[in-house]
């Protein structure tokens, strides 16, 4: 009698979607649905603007936590690459006359090359030390800015400084939703913003799930294991210091072009520890987590906008609690909740 399970083809045993990845797509479909929506069912142009700004602080907390919580780099010059980006798309728009696309596009590479600057500078270090030396070029970067009172050209009877000096630019350009849309122009913006967070997110998850991804956790986690594995520490910090600047300063010419101005103050040490926050609080290493770290500080921000100095006592109370009680942050721990919670019933189904 003739064996007919030997006339089959072979034929490998399916591999099902790690619970994680599922959970990260399905969360993603639901957050580009109701981003899109949003803007429908919202009237104030006030509200509409604080999306905005969210989806600017969620980005720039994302590209850290791809550089913090996956690659294992702490690094202070997060905000001094935001800015990068966005000095870059102001002073290619003023100085050599650039539509606002390739200004923007041109900011995000002058970003990239200053965080590969600080990169080269950071390859002996390891932790606090990191942390020291890029706060350090971040605060010199800084004062090189707000110090530079020399007049580098005129216009009318105007001078300006080369890098902007203590005022910044502005009036550079837009994304021209304005002469488009007129009245609903933030509408517009909205969309761009959204659709260059979109973006930023998608190629970071690739990242993050790649080989390339699991170099970065490697060194992590245990950097000398990885380095006798052969992974090149000094290629992958220096790719992970790159592609977290290039995405972070493409968002920072986002920023700019939406205000259509900018300036020193953006190197604030408060919004670098507010990016930082947000991060800590929605789980560091998880993929969304500086999404919802973003809306738990944003609308707790927005609710104690009256409470004038108890509005950072609060602030600090919410993330001094999530610390505490949520080690691993607000994502970490649903993540290994939902997760725990198939696997269970996973194994009764077997039974």
């Amino acid at each position: 009698m003739t064996d007919i399970s030997q006339d089959q083809p072979h034929r490998p045993p399916r591999k099902d979607l790690d619970p994680r990845v599922r959970l990260d797509i399905a969360v993603g479909v639901v957050f580009v649905i109701v981003a899109v929506a949003a803007p429908f069912m919202i009237d104030s142009k006030y509200l509409i603007g604080q999306l905005i700004v969210g989806l600017f602080w969620a980005a720039i907390a994302a590209q850290w936590n791809l550089l913090f919580g996956y690659a294992g780099v702490f690094s202070l010059a997060q905000m001094a690459v935001f800015a990068m980006g966005a000095y870059g798309t102001a002073m290619t728009s003023i100085y050599f006359g650039w539509t606002i696309w390739p200004a923007i596009l041109a900011g995000a590479v002058v970003a990239t090359v200053f965080s590969l600057l600080v990169g080269l500078a950071c390859l002996r270090l390891q932790g606090v030390y990191v942390a020291l030396l890029t706060f350090a070029i971040a605060n010199v970067t800084y004062l090189l800015i707000v110090s530079d009172t020399a007049c580098f050209r005129m216009e009318g009877t105007t001078c300006l400084q080369f890098s902007g000096g203590a005022a910044g630019f502005a009036r550079f350009g837009d994304f021209g939703m304005r002469q488009l849309l007129r009245g609903d122009w933030i509408l517009g913006n909205y969309a761009i913003v959204l659709a260059g967070f979109v973006l930023t997110m998608l190629v970071t998850w690739i990242i993050i799930h790649s080989p390339m991804g699991l170099a970065f956790k490697a060194l992590r986690d245990n950097s000398s294991y990885a380095i006798a594995r052969g992974i090149n520490r000094f290629h992958a910090q220096l790719l992970v210091f790159g592609i977290s600047a290039f995405f972070t300063g493409l968002i920072g010419g986002l920023y700019a072009a939406h205000f259509n101005a900018i300036g020193p103050n953006i190197f604030s040490v408060s919004t670098l520890l507010f990016i930082m926050a947000i991060a800590v609080v929605g789980g560091i290493g998880s993929f969304w987590g500086p999404v919802i770290g973003t809306i738990i500080l944003m609308v707790a921000d927005e609710f104690m906008r009256d409470m004038g100095q108890f509005r950072t006592l609060g602030l600090g109370l919410i993330i001094a609690v999530c610390v505490v009680a949520l080690p691993r942050g607000i994502v970490g721990r649903l993540s290994d909740f939902i997760v725990k919670r198939r696997a269970a019933a996973s194994a009764v189904s077997k039974e």
